[in-house]
């Protein structure tokens, strides 16, 4: 069996609401918003464990064909993949525009890998992931082959109830670990990690035995551990999962496919990791809306979703939908909302040719609805809104937003609360 899965490298971000009784907050009071997932490639992933001592497959990047046949070379390994470095799954069963079916190819022969990232750069990869048109292929990733006699699972993460770090691990790798932990919870293995101590030589030697590394391979394992560990003390990660960290028949323990889970509030000090962020595969829609903060994904319905709170956006795509609409967007404002950024909003909303009403439904804890309320007038206004726009808002001063709607003379259809919101968007669109 041969690994050529891609290392996957998203942000965790939290979500706060507090309750409408809440206090005003002091004006000095700065709230982080959630950021957009950060978006690594496949080498750079590798590019991380590498420097902290994890062992992956040796490897090479090449942006040329040639570079691509010289790394081939210098690897002077029996078997070769090839790999194009795109963020969207599904490489393996890709059609590239240049007539190469495949992002990921095996080879013995160096000569080989020059012809076909001579088809991968430059050229377009389509897969289930990508847009229709497919994603350009700027950068290949030249690596050792090798095969995996055996596979178990290993993962490092932050756990509520032992407010720290835990480890834990399964001889069954390769698979979903959470149908392992359905029909074999017996073979879920965990250690909680002391922050003061670090991984401890018989925690790290014990975890490996429960993983089934045996004799030489048990203290090669348990050395891999701590290195992760160290990754994932060193890069600020809420999780770092080894699936599979496997073994191969020469007798190596081997991280073939991580998971790699930041703290998005570590930024300011994990300023190279983030600066690695490859936005050239993101939807512009959703970049622009980054740049104010804001929570943007797109999807394929005609009643723009205009909130705050990631799971009130959630309840409030699911509510059109129950009532007959479909929702053309998930946005979250988040908690410190300006004007600007509810102006912003409005204009990526507008931009939609798909939009046919707009529907507002804020929960003021943290969220001033009185800001709420100047921003969708000025929007309305300024960008000459044509669509339907209905507006439910509830929470801090949710007396004076209304007031501000009320007198502003703009076309707004009022709501008394979501499901009421949800009906008045859907009938507007079928007037």
């Amino acid at each position: 069996m041969h690994a050529h899965t891609p290392i996957h490298v998203v942000v965790c971000a939290d979500f706060l609401t507090l309750p409408p009784s809440f206090p005003s907050l002091p004006s000095q009071c700065t709230w982080l918003s959630p950021r957009r997932w950060l978006n690594l490639q496949e080498y750079q992933s590798k590019k991380l464990m590498q420097e902290s001592g994890v062992a992956v497959q040796r490897f090479y990047v090449a942006d040329t064909a040639s570079e691509a046949l010289e790394a081939a070379k210098r690897l002077n390994a029996k078997e070769i993949v090839l790999k194009a470095q795109i963020l969207a799954g599904g490489r393996g069963k890709g059609v590239f525009d240049s007539g190469l079916k495949g992002g990921v190819h095996l080879t013995k022969d160096p000569a080989v890998v020059g012809e076909l990232a001579n088809k991968m750069l430059g050229f377009n990869l389509t897969t289930k992931q990508t847009p229709k048109d497919g994603v350009k292929v700027k950068t290949v990733m030249v690596a050792e082959a090798l095969d995996i006699s055996r596979e178990t699972y290993f993962a490092i993460l932050m756990d509520r109830s032992c407010n720290g770090p835990v480890m834990v691990g399964s001889p069954q790798g390769g698979m979903d670990i959470e149908e392992v932990a359905a029909s074999t919870p017996e073979l879920i293995f965990k250690e909680a990690i002391d922050i003061f101590e670090g991984v401890r030589d018989d925690q790290a030697l014990r975890m490996a035995a429960n993983l089934g590394f045996k004799g030489p391979l048990q203290r090669q394992a348990a050395d891999q551990i701590k290195r992760l560990y160290d990754l994932f003390l060193k890069v600020d990660a809420t999780q770092v999962e080894v699936n599979p960290l496997g073994e191969t028949p020469e007798g190596q323990v081997v991280c073939f496919d991580a998971k790699i889970n930041f703290d998005d509030n570590a930024e300011f000090r994990q300023k190279a990791v983030f600066a690695m962020d490859d936005m050239t595969e993101s939807d512009p829609t959703e970049m622009q809306a980054a740049k104010w903060d804001l929570k943007y994904i797109g999807l394929d319905g005609n009643i723009a979703c205009f909130v705050n709170g990631a799971g009130l956006a959630m309840a409030t795509c699911d509510i059109i939908d129950l009532h007959g609409g479909k929702p053309a967007n998930f946005l979250d404002l988040g908690g410190g909302v300006k004007e600007r950024q509810v102006y912003e909003a409005f204009k990526l909303l507008t931009a939609d040719p798909k939009v046919e009403a707009i529907l507002v439904n804020i929960f003021g804890g943290i969220v001033n609805c009185a800001i709420i309320a100047n921003g969708i007038t000025k929007a309305c206004r300024e960008l000459e809104l044509k669509v339907p726009l209905v507006v439910r808002l509830e929470g801090t001063n949710v007396h004076e937003a209304k007031r501000i709607l009320t007198e502003s003379g703009l076309p707004i259809t009022a709501a008394d609360n979501l499901d009421d919101a949800a009906k008045k968007a859907v009938a507007a669109i079928r007037k």
